[in-house]
């Protein structure tokens, strides 16, 4: 019998259609089985080769599926709504709902002579209002919600406010912004409404903050990472910068170990768990020591100063001196220890012998600065500043120190003047709290191992 395929193909395409023989079934006492394809972006004149690629194999195993008795829901739709649509119209003169439409028509005709299963009653299309009003309705709930660490989910902000209005913020322990001032629930109901909403956005899942981004000026839109190839965007060969920019961003992090468990109990392949907890990044960290090459200031190092040389990537432990400095910074903070301002010696009453339940250190070392108050369990500095920490000269050494101390030893700085500690106390000590209960705990940081800990 000879095979002619555009009589066959076009008799049995013609059927699955009338007789919707891919569609699942809304209720069934079949087992369910979901097999899901990207959707493509309906930005040019048909199909590429890579999209039947992907397709063909996810559509044998629907097949394969549904001949082993499973109602399997395998639906097909277009990522129309965003840049490659917009070019896709610049580019052609026309109007983007035009060329969306008529791009689609062309896909949904090709994927259909291909033969591919697909349920098509549940074709999605993300230009669509009745879509996209969910994507909103989704940001909506996220605005709506903050996440609480003490339950370890989002509640309504509604909880947070009640919570504010009983209470204040002292020991909210949230996923939030950093260095958010402590205040009383006086304070909170004497605001005015525009500076409570204010602080809200500093807690709620979804929030405006200035973030670096990827900008190209000729598409007018920012870029994610992989939408650019040397230095330039995928689509049109733009010119792109870092610049920037004030727009909403999301506390995604906060779910991050609610994922990685999560990986624990869903039935994907090892290789494809491994990929999601390495694309999550969770890091414990690692503790190296380096031995300290003598020098003149230094010819026969001591055991314990050799250890004071422990790199600080990764996990810091309590030994957190640079090396080369380290017999001079041990010593100049013993001689502070002796010799503390009024301000540091009223803080530290409150902060010693893990007063806020984790250990505070006081003039110790870390890199090439002495800081004030160290905890090392939670990478958090305290420093008490004097007046001539007002001067421009001072305060440009501050920032400096502060920088380093971030982005070469992962601290945290905080900063109170003199006056702040004497006059008040305990805001101090609440914004403190906050800082230490918004920073992730580091394991094997809270021994003492030298003599020159803080006492």
């Amino acid at each position: 019998m000879r095979y002619n395929p555009n009589e066959i193909e076009a008799r049995w395409q013609k059927y699955w259609a009338e007789e919707d023989t891919f569609r699942a079934e809304d209720i069934s006492d079949k087992p369910k089985y979901y097999v899901l394809d990207m959707f493509p972006y309906p930005s040019g004149a048909g199909l590429h080769v890579g999209h039947p690629l992907g397709y063909i194999a996810s559509d044998i195993y629907a097949r394969y599926k549904r001949h082993k008795g499973f109602n399997v829901l395998h639906p097909q739709g277009y990522d129309s709504f965003g840049l490659p649509a917009e070019q896709y119209a610049i580019q052609t003169g026309q109007h983007p709902a035009i060329t969306t439409e008529t791009n689609i028509n062309r896909y949904r005709e090709q994927l259909d002579k291909i033969g591919f299963s697909f349920d098509w009653d549940r074709e999605v299309r993300t230009s669509n209002p009745e879509y996209y009003k969910w994507t909103q309705w989704i940001f909506i709930q996220l605005f709506n919600s903050w996440y609480n660490k003490d339950t370890d989910k989002a509640e309504s902000i509604c909880t947070l406010i009640q919570k504010f209005e009983e209470k204040g913020n002292a020991g909210i322990n949230a996923v939030s912004d950093d260095n958010i001032p402590a205040f009383t629930a006086d304070a909170w109901k004497g605001y005015s409404k525009k500076d409570q909403e204010r602080i809200l956005l500093k807690y709620r899942l979804t929030y405006l903050a200035e973030t670096e981004v990827n900008w190209c000026a000729a598409l007018g839109t920012v870029l994610a990472n992989d939408e650019i190839v040397n230095g330039v965007s995928e689509r049109g060969g733009y010119p792109v910068t870092r610049k920037k920019m004030t727009q909403w961003s999301m506390r995604i992090s906060a779910y991050a170990e609610r994922l990685l468990q999560g990986l624990e109990t869903i039935d994907w392949t090892d290789s494809l768990k491994e990929s999601q907890r390495n694309w999550i990044g969770k890091s414990v960290g690692a503790s190296v020591s380096f031995n300290v090459i003598a020098s003149d200031l230094n010819p026969d190092p001591s055991p314990k100063e050799r250890g004071a040389a422990s790199g600080t990537k990764g996990d810091p432990g309590y030994l957190t001196a640079d090396g080369i400095n380290a017999k001079l910074l041990v010593a100049n903070a013993r001689e502070n220890r002796k010799e503390p301002t009024k301000a540091e010696l009223m803080l530290w009453e409150e902060l010693r012998d893990k007063k806020l339940g984790v250990k505070i250190r006081r003039q110790h070392y870390i890199g090439n600065y002495i800081a004030d108050f160290a905890s090392l369990e939670k990478r958090l500095v305290v420093e008490i500043d004097g007046g001539y920490h007002d001067g421009p000269e001072q305060t440009e050494l501050d920032e400096a120190r502060t920088l380093e101390l971030k982005q070469k030893h992962l601290f945290k700085v905080i900063r109170f003047s003199n006056e702040e500690v004497l006059d008040d106390i305990e805001s101090v000590l609440s914004q403190i709290r906050i800082a230490l209960s918004n920073r992730k705990s580091y394991k094997d940081t809270d021994e003492s191992g030298t003599s020159e800990a803080a006492p």
